[in-house]
């Protein structure tokens, strides 16, 4: 494996300067779902810190204040605030993990008043899921202002309101209602942003945008996902006219003031359309968020014959959230998270750009420029389509929370590190006491053998050498260990069940963490056995079994005909 982390770190050199930020999430309300759980999915689709990491409940002093750190999938990386553009948080105040010896602590924006209890929750770039089975999921949006941060007037950016909402609330009302408050009262600053934000009973979808570069304050909206439906966002705000007389609506008291005062709307225009107003369009390109939303719906429920074509940026083709078909999965949710088009007329993993072996990956390029032969800056013209599924994903995860059971089994976070399509989902349930180091350990300068994203990160980049052979490889062993969490999940739930019953909690929080642990390390060794498999077997191109090394997966006709194949050196003779 020491070949394997000197690959691997040549690979993330050339790749460490991807955006930040462009993320796909969706909610589903309890009445869309299979077994009634109302479900929360996300994938962080920047390369940044992928680590999965357990905040423990804390009791807080009377008279103690909480800080609030700048994030860098705001704006980016500011050397000001302490922190590194390998860890996104480095303090003593949030459990071990984040206690970094040695690194630049992190300097807060500001401080709020503390509460005397905090409960423990997930966290990553963005916080996902806390002990009572509140979860929240996250994109990144276009507004028509993106304010930086400044103490005493702008605090708050999305990842620190969502934590702050895991710490003290127990449902999605609670969090949007805390998160609306703290924005209206410490300022918001950085990129609109969505958060989803579900729990056993109900989900909400909350949005978010700064006024201005030098005031204080922020505007936000929220609107209540129906049971029967699933919601989708792709970085571009996706709530359209607000209702003030809707109990499916919340917004901040200034929502209507500032677009007026901007000029951005007037009432004789009608009800305020808050994308339309505060947003900015599509994230970088056309259809950079359709055709994500598109796919994902048309995915979702193919019987409404939705259009992959637009006429602008702010249509309104797509509802806000659809009814499916049939009743979703985690599975389901997963594979959307996954899809590159797959049979599409924008199927990524056919054609010139897929290359011989059906790649999906594109890189991405009018994101920056390049050098022409004089040393010029030369934007490019042209774009792939973004797909679903992204190269530089550094996390994904279906959270589910369930009603009829106890909070500590109910709330259960599948997740996957790194790119969707090959990774494979680990539960983690909410009431364990922590989460195993293997998963806590994601720095993505460090290959280590004991972090699964350094596992599954080198087998997603190796996969793209030969795409179409590896793959199935690659889905073989995920279906594998998928398929035996899914099996057990039952019996293990059943047994917790039975001991919280009894009022034995800790023996009933220890064996979802023994459970959860020892499955995480049983994954660990799976992908380091696929990728040693994957190394050897397709070493140097050929396809090498213990039956016969060697074997040429050659290129396919169509291919080398593209590529100029014919025009080889087959005789002597000058080629006219």
């Amino acid at each position: 494996m020491i070949r394997l982390r000197f690959l691997l770190l040549i690979i993330l050199t050339f790749t460490l300067q991807a955006p930040a930020f462009s993320c796909t999430t969706t909610i589903a309300g309890k009445n869309a779902t299979a077994d009634g759980s109302v479900m929360v999915s996300h994938s962080d689709d920047g390369l940044s810190d992928a680590s999965l990491v357990f905040v423990p409940a804390m009791d807080h002093a009377p008279g103690s204040m909480r800080p609030v750190f700048y994030s860098n999938e705001s704006l980016g990386f500011k050397p000001e605030w302490g922190g590194t553009q390998t860890h996104r948080l480095i303090t003593r105040g949030r459990g071990p993990v984040y206690d970094k010896k040695g690194l630049p602590a992190s300097i807060p924006l500001g401080f709020i008043p503390q509460v005397a209890h905090t409960y423990a929750y997930f966290d990553a770039n963005y916080g996902i899921m806390n002990e009572h089975q509140l979860t929240i999921g996250e994109c990144t949006d276009l507004a028509k202002v993106h304010p930086e941060p400044e103490p005493g007037k702008r605090i708050f950016y999305s990842s620190e309101l969502s934590r702050v909402a895991l710490e003290r609330t127990k449902t999605s009302r609670e969090a949007v209602k805390l998160m609306g408050g703290l924005i209206e009262t410490y300022g918001y600053y950085g990129t609109g942003e969505t958060l989803l934000v579900g729990d056993p009973n109900e989900g909400w979808v909350m949005e978010m945008a700064g006024c201005d570069m030098d005031g204080s304050g922020g505007v936000w909206v929220a609107q209540r996902v129906p049971d029967d439906k699933t919601f989708v966002a792709a970085n571009q705000f996706r709530i359209r006219e607000i209702d003030p007389n809707s109990p499916d609506i919340m917004f901040s008291k200034n929502i209507f003031e500032i677009a007026e005062k901007k000029g951005w709307w007037k009432p004789s225009d009608g009800k305020l359309d808050f994308a339309k107003v505060y947003g900015d369009g599509e994230f970088h390109h056309p259809y950079y968020s359709l055709r994500r939303v598109w796919r994902a719906m048309s995915l979702l429920a193919p019987s409404l014959g939705l259009s992959p074509w637009a006429e602008d940026a702010f249509t309104k083709d797509y509802p806000f959230a659809v009814k499916p078909d049939k009743k979703v999965t985690v599975e389901d949710i997963a594979a959307i998270h996954r899809d590159n088009y797959d049979g599409t007329e924008f199927d990524l993993t056919v054609g010139l750009a897929a290359g011989p072996f059906g790649n999906p990956t594109r890189y991405e390029g009018n994101a920056e420029s390049v050098a022409d032969s004089e040393g010029k800056l030369t934007t490019l013209v042209g774009e792939f389509e973004r797909p679903l599924d992204i190269y530089r994903c550094v996390y994904s995860y279906v959270a589910q929370s369930r009603s009829w059971l106890p909070d500590e089994v109910g709330g259960v976070l599948w997740f996957g590190p790194d790119r969707p399509s090959t990774n494979a989902l680990l539960p983690f349930y909410c009431g364990m006491a922590d989460l195993p180091k293997e998963i806590q350990q994601a720095n993505i300068l460090d290959l280590r053998m004991d972090s699964v994203w350094s596992a599954f990160n080198f087998v997603a980049n190796y996969c793209t050498i030969k795409w179409s052979y590896m793959i199935k490889d690659i889905r073989e062993v995920r279906e594998e260990v998928e398929k035996r969490a899914f099996a057990v999940q039952d019996l293990l739930e059943t047994n917790a069940v039975e001991l919280l019953k009894k009022g034995r909690v800790a023996e009933a929080r220890k064996m979802l963490t023994v459970y959860c642990s020892e499955n995480t390390v049983e994954v660990l060794d799976a992908w380091h056995k696929l990728a040693e498999r994957l190394y050897v077997k397709y070493n140097d191109g050929y396809l090498n079994t213990a039956e016969e090394i060697g074997q040429p997966l050659f290129y396919p006709s169509w291919w080398l005909e593209k590529v100029g194949y014919g025009n080889g050196p087959t005789d002597y003779r000058k080629k006219k």
